[in-house]
């Protein structure tokens, strides 16, 4: 692609996303338009919230499969029971490590739209079953749908914001997923598992439709030798009263510079995969997805109407489910707007230490409650394994729920970002998987409340972790980001963009580069 030459203004060069400094006199906005970029993130991540949906499901479905009237019965502890709960997570690595692919070579747009039809697929499966084996058939390709929109959503995201935008509406995705599983604990409340399933296929057919609207992402544009599309792309999603000029000028500018192509052939990209600004930020996340779902994130949701029967709370366990349905999607939006404010660091800390904290609570009470039961002793203070539920929650969404997933939209180079970014997702997956198949096992093996106890003491030393190796990325250009990574730059440099004067950013005690 051959380098433009374009004029700056005021013969000041400007960071990707910070083009909002120009002149004021010439009429130009001093940000983008902040609704255009808003429904373009809301459209894009529509699909998380059949994520949430999926990972709620197994929730409501399971308890009511096991009642005695069931048409399709399994058995408590059974099988049947964590693979439904299960299943999903399965076929998600798969759509995770296809969409990384597919993104790279159709776009993320395309993607957006193509990840919707498994997932409509596998609702009408569940909706329509006569047996077990239509719903493990059903809760893969659901599972499927959402490995696939995860990376694409954040991605898209990442790509057609602006830094100060960025953050808050890559997060959308995890609001997404709560509200995804809020709506479907409450279904379940009150309706059966099949049309609650009916239900939820609605959701991945108004994303697919409404996708057809937004453009491609100027940076895939440009990566892809159409420069002219990208400029009417960010023109769209930046509106009329924006200069698009100097913003455009440095997309150009560090494609020429850092070569951004798509890798051609599997040696390329391997090559690409091993590079430094890809490895590091790949083995960061890969760590921090290992640490947040080993701390039992979702085991809490996927069988939250199960733990709640378990733990001795004398609260209706579906009144219980969709109280913490409820208090996650309130957690998540004001994660959403403390990530803003606070940082990803900040964030982080607050989610390992009172997650920990929580579980390790958790399993004391549950540890009592044993030795009640074996006593003929009565149950006190019912109301701490509530509250320990309840502040697990609060403490998970507020950083793990939503940090790891927006920084896979910020930290990975733009010319492998979709393959790494399924990567990613797809290790995130994994682990899902691999916790909440095991979660009955382990319950079996080290008791219900030393399984808690353990998930509890990984949240705590997942804490070291995070405080030595976790950068901040908070109001950083994807530039910066990835020359920070590439080892280019040691300190993170950028704009203030109130008082216009450069703030070097300093790696802050403790932290240092995965």
């Amino acid at each position: 692609m051959a380098k433009k030459d374009l004029n700056l203004e005021d013969g000041k060069p400007v960071l990707a996303g910070h083009s909002a400094n120009t002149n004021p006199e010439n009429g130009h906005s001093v940000h983008g338009s902040a609704v255009r970029q808003v429904l373009a993130a809301v459209v894009a991540q529509l699909g998380t919230l059949n994520t949430g949906m999926a990972f709620g499901f197994s929730a409501i479905a399971v308890p009511q499969l096991q009642e005695p009237n069931s048409n399709i019965p399994i058995g408590k502890g059974s099988s049947e029971e964590s693979w439904i709960a299960s299943m999903s997570s399965i076929g998600t690595p798969i759509g995770c490590l296809i969409s990384g692919y597919m993104m790279d070579v159709l776009g993320r747009k395309r993607s957006l739209i193509i990840t919707e039809i498994p997932a409509l697929l596998g609702w009408i499966l569940i909706a329509c079953a006569t047996d077990v084996r239509m719903i493990y058939a059903g809760r893969f390709f659901v599972g499927l749908g959402s490995g696939m929109v995860g990376a694409p959503a954040r991605v898209y995201t990442g790509e057609v914001t602006q830094p100060h935008l960025r953050g808050m509406l890559t997060a959308f995705a995890s609001i997404g997923v709560s509200t995804g599983v809020l709506i479907e604990y409450f279904l379940g409340s009150v309706l059966t598992w099949n049309v609650c399933a009916a239900i939820s296929g609605i959701l991945p057919l108004a994303a697919l439709l409404l996708m057809f609207f937004f453009p491609e992402t100027p940076s895939y544009l440009i990566s892809r030798s159409r420069p002219e599309k990208a400029r009417e792309a960010l023109q769209q999603v930046r509106g009329s009263t924006y200069n698009i000029n100097q913003e455009m000028e440095t997309l150009i500018n560090f494609s020429n510079e850092r070569d951004v192509k798509r890798p051609k052939g599997f040696r390329e990209i391997i090559r690409a995969l091993l590079k430094p600004n890809a490895i590091k930020p790949f083995t960061l996340l890969f760590l921090y997805f290992l640490i947040y779902q080993w701390s039992g994130t979702n085991v809490i949701t996927f069988y939250a109407v199960e733990i709640f029967n378990d733990s001795g709370a004398t609260i209706n366990k579906y009144l219980a489910a969709v109280i913490l349905g409820i208090i996650r999607l309130i957690s998540t939006i004001a994660a959403c707007i403390l990530c803003r404010k606070s940082g990803r660091r900040p964030l982080t800390m607050v989610s390992s230490i009172g997650c920990g904290l929580s579980m390790v609570g958790l399993g004391g009470y549950m540890w009592l409650k044993s030795y009640w039961t074996a006593n003929n002793l009565p149950f006190v203070a019912t109301w701490i394994p509530v509250l320990c539920i309840f502040s697990y929650t609060i403490a998970c969404t507020l950083g793990f729920l939503v940090i790891p997933w927006i920084m896979i939209g910020e930290v990975y180079p733009v010319q492998v970002r979709g393959i790494i970014g399924g990567l990613t997702t797809m290790a995130a997956h994994s682990f899902i998987f691999t916790v909440v198949k095991t979660y009955p096992y382990l319950t079996s093996i080290l008791t219900t409340h030393g399984t808690f106890i353990f998930y509890g003491c990984i949240s705590l030393f997942g804490t070291i972790y995070f405080y030595l190796c976790l950068p901040e990325t908070k109001d950083k250009t994807l530039q910066e980001i990835e020359d920070y990574f590439s080892g280019r730059n040691n300190n993170l440099r950028t704009r203030n963009i109130d008082n216009n004067k450069p703030k070097v950013l300093q790696v802050k005690k403790g932290q240092i580069l995965p």
